[in-house]
């Protein structure tokens, strides 16, 4: 488990990050929304060719004499009249043919593939039965449409018309696909400028909302640390206060007691009292060790070898614990005389919390403390092989008061430093402090 300090981030980086999430997002939804309306586009524009190869037929139609299907000369150029000029007058036409039932070329305005005969499909032979329309993208691979390669992608439309003497013959137009898809670029001209206008303003309206509420969430964190750090003070200048009214008045108090009463254990026994003098002596024995707890209390809630003696042996008292307990102890220091006091006091204080927490709940056999002050930075390991926690048991402890390791953090974060705990249930823990030097 990895535990860094939490810092709120910037309003900037919050609204930059969600500007380029929407940003993504809508790149997403205008090339998927390019595509659907282009889709769409196609499709309308099909069901045009529809229409339009009806109304060319209807052009044609007239012209179409019985002896077309002979291929007499008169009938193709009475054809060939109507279509040059009134049906390729139209740019995006290239191509127009007239097939018998048999699959063979009536007429096309390329006489090249007059006479020629070719299989025709099913869906040919039922429009031809059954009459309607078709549509569909040219396959440029089909022998027919050897010809028409030339012109590029293009897509075919079939009619049915009907001869004079009631033959049907299959009407066929040939359009360039750029026109179709001209048809879907002008919808799609016309639809994207509202729809990107309407995204727009959406996104100007969302970034003031959230760069406001950025700030009333920025504030609400600042607010906590000036919180968490004056409780921080106040707990330190308690402590102070708490320490310093245990040494004047209750430890005083009773080690008075205990001498007081050493006399009375010794008169009792010299009148032939021992009774007495055994349970003076018993009562003088839970004063001393009394004393000696608070006095224990004393170094916890405010080590005084910290400012007369140094670290290492404000640190080295910390572990004793440990050592009466049976733990393996390793200490290593170096550099300690660069701190300077408020970084002593630092150190000092996340060994703390972190040897409290070992002897609290780790039942470790092996402990580790470095310290190490090099390239202006200051580091602190406390490692330990017990029992671990998970992120769960942290957060446990967290909603039940123990606010110890979080607290440390804070102070590391105000101090310029970082904070890690790594642990793992049943791998032990390792806390590493880092914090520049002064």
């Amino acid at each position: 488990m990895r535990n860094d300090p939490s810092a709120a981030p910037s309003t900037r980086s919050v609204v930059i990050r969600f500007a380029l999430g929407t940003l993504a997002a809508f790149v997403v939804a205008v090339v998927g929304g390019y595509f659907v309306l282009r889709s769409v586009a196609i499709d309308e524009a099909k069901r045009e060719t529809r229409t339009r190869v009806r109304e060319e037929a209807n052009i044609v139609e007239p012209t179409v004499g019985n002896g077309l299907l002979t291929g007499r000369r008169d009938a193709v150029r009475s054809v060939d009249d109507a279509v040059v000029g009134r049906v390729l007058s139209d740019e995006s036409i290239v191509r127009v043919k007239i097939w018998s039932t048999a699959g063979r070329v009536l007429y096309s305005d390329n006489p090249e593939e007059i006479g020629h005969r070719y299989a025709l499909s099913e869906d040919q032979h039922r429009l031809l039965r059954d009459g309607g329309a078709q549509v569909e993208v040219s396959d440029l691979s089909r022998p027919e449409n050897a010809l028409d390669r030339q012109e590029g992608r293009l897509i075919e439309a079939y009619t049915r018309i009907r001869t004079p003497s009631g033959t049907p013959v299959l009407f066929e137009i040939y359009q360039r696909f750029g026109s179709v898809t001209a048809d879907a670029r002008r919808l799609l001209r016309a639809l994207a400028p509202p729809i990107l206008g309407a995204v727009g303003l959406i996104l100007l309206i969302q970034i003031p909302l959230l760069w406001s509420l950025m700030r009333r969430l920025q504030r609400s964190h600042e607010q906590r640390e000036g919180l968490l750090a004056n409780a921080v003070t106040s707990s330190r200048r308690e402590r102070r206060r708490v320490a310093s009214y245990l040494h004047d008045g209750p430890v005083q108090e009773l080690a008075g007691l205990a001498f007081s009463l050493a006399p009375v254990a010794d008169g009792a026994e010299s009148r032939g009292a021992d009774a007495d003098a055994a349970v003076v002596r018993r009562a003088i024995d839970r004063l001393r060790a009394t004393v000696r707890d608070l006095r224990a209390l004393l170094v916890d809630l405010h080590p005084p070898t910290l400012a007369t003696a140094g670290l290492e042996a404000a640190i080295r008292d910390l572990v004793s614990p440990l050592a009466a307990r049976g733990a393996k102890l390793d200490l290593r220091f170096d550099g300690l005389d660069r701190l300077d006091p408020d970084t002593q006091a630092l150190v000092y204080r996340v060994a703390q919390e972190a040897v409290r927490n070992v002897i609290a709940y780790a039942d470790a056999t092996a402990v580790s403390v470095e310290i190490d002050v090099a390239d202006s930075t200051a580091r602190l390991l406390v490692a330990d092989d017990g029992r671990g926690f998970g992120a769960d048991e942290r957060e446990r402890r967290r909603t039940e008061g123990h606010l110890g390791l979080s607290l440390v953090e804070e102070l590391a974060r105000q101090a310029g430093g970082n904070l890690t705990i790594d642990s793992r249930e049943g791998a032990g823990t390792r806390i590493r402090l880092e914090v520049p030097v002064r």
